[in-house]
């Protein structure tokens, strides 16, 4: 088993909507899109971002883009006109997403 960072199977965009942080997460290959299923969860994502998302994470699984959709509630300091975070938008969520360590199961993938 080896262990890699996200980014070398997966890109990402982020954004928000207020307190609420949303990372689409996409498969840089096809064959890639059941290793982040299974290896990016939300339990995960909680245990990775801790503290700094308080609320509710929902992935939505979208296989027709073999991507994910996170949307993770109350994860920006109360966004960008409250909070007093460097990023208050949410814009380097997909960065940190990015640099989630993630395990590859032997034979999986040519990374």
């Amino acid at each position: 088993m080896a262990e890699v960072y996200l980014n070398q199977i997966a890109h990402g965009r982020s954004g928000d909507k207020g307190d609420t942080s949303n990372v689409c997460i996409f498969a840089r290959k096809p064959e890639y899109y059941e290793i982040i299923r299974r290896e990016v969860t939300v339990e995960k994502v909680r245990a990775y971002f801790g503290d700094m998302v308080k609320g509710e994470i929902t992935r939505y699984e979208v296989p027709t883009l073999n991507g994910f959709n996170f949307v993770m509630k109350h994860a920006l300091g109360g966004g960008a006109t409250f909070s007093l975070r460097l990023d208050s938008l949410g814009k380097s969520m997909g960065s940190a997403f990015m640099r989630m360590k993630i395990h590859l199961e032997e034979g999986e993938g040519d990374v």
